[in-house]
């Protein structure tokens, strides 16, 4: 038999990373060039009914027009200072609103959780987009 996955409560180290997941939306095409323009990406490929948002760790969002209602997300992406400051400018400069939280009952406010700094906006379809530039417990 193969080792267990866990031991002793802990994680038993495995190579696995995730490679991509798939971002719903009703415009396929917008909603693509909305996140590579407010997170300042390259601009996206497409890839059969996809269009791939690549980001720096190899990660892709894969946006693909939904064929029912859509069920929004949550996408969370680290970020430096510089590119949190940058990003936080596009927002502001396209006057969408965002909040410190999750819940979004602080508007207009950016979080310090963890010594670092954060922010949320919603897309196109109201999926909730988050910035941040240290990961929770960091």
């Amino acid at each position: 038999m193969g080792r267990p996955l866990y031991v002793s409560g802990n994680i038993d180290t495995m190579p696995v990373q995730l490679n991509h997941t798939i971002v719903m939306a009703t415009d396929r095409d917008r909603t693509a060039d909305f996140l590579v323009d407010l997170l300042g990406l390259a601009p996206a490929a497409t890839y059969g009914p996809f269009r791939v948002v690549g980001l720096a760790n190899g990660v892709s969002l894969d946006v693909v027009k939904a064929d029912a209602p859509i069920r929004t997300q949550h996408y969370a992406f680290l970020v430096s200072e510089d590119e949190f400051d940058q990003i936080w400018a596009r927002i502001r400069d396209r006057r969408l609103p965002f909040w410190a939280d999750p819940f979004h009952s602080r508007p207009g406010e950016i979080n310090h959780n963890d010594g670092g700094r954060g922010l949320y906006w919603e897309d196109l379809d109201g999926h909730n987009l988050e910035i941040i530039t240290r990961p929770y417990g960091g």
